[in-house]
């Protein structure tokens, strides 16, 4: 899924990822004005935004309001040429789709983020 985003002076090819999300991730992502992802927590080597929204509702529905109370589905738009550096990852079913971008490399991911972070659903 991508669209492209055009200007007066470049084009700029992107793809929608999604990430399921809990309330304290939120709140940094909200504190970075909804456009950086926050640097993973030690035992996070690994960022994983997803490739569907039906995957990421499933986690922030199953996972994340079972551990907070809360779970948010986000949609953001990555430049497709950036992300090419990452192979898609199956994480179980057919459309258990996932990139892994390693902790160190997420400031870099960040600055790839076309516009902003956006909540698209939340589950109580």
């Amino acid at each position: 899924m991508s669209k492209t985003e055009t200007s007066t002076e470049t084009s700029t090819e992107t793809t929608t990822l999604w990430r399921p999300t809990g309330p304290e991730e939120l709140a940094l992502v909200e504190a970075s004005g909804w456009r950086r992802w926050p640097p993973r927590l030690p035992d996070q080597p690994i960022f994983y935004p997803v490739l569907n929204e039906d995957y990421a509702i499933r986690i922030a529905r199953d996972w994340n309001v079972p551990a907070s109370g809360v779970g948010h589905v986000t949609r953001f738009e990555v430049e497709s040429a950036f992300l090419a550096r990452y192979p898609v990852r199956q994480a179980g079913g057919e459309t258990i789709l996932e990139l892994w971008v390693p902790a160190e490399e997420l400031d870099e991911f960040n600055t790839h983020i076309v516009g902003t972070i956006d909540v698209v659903r939340e589950f109580r």
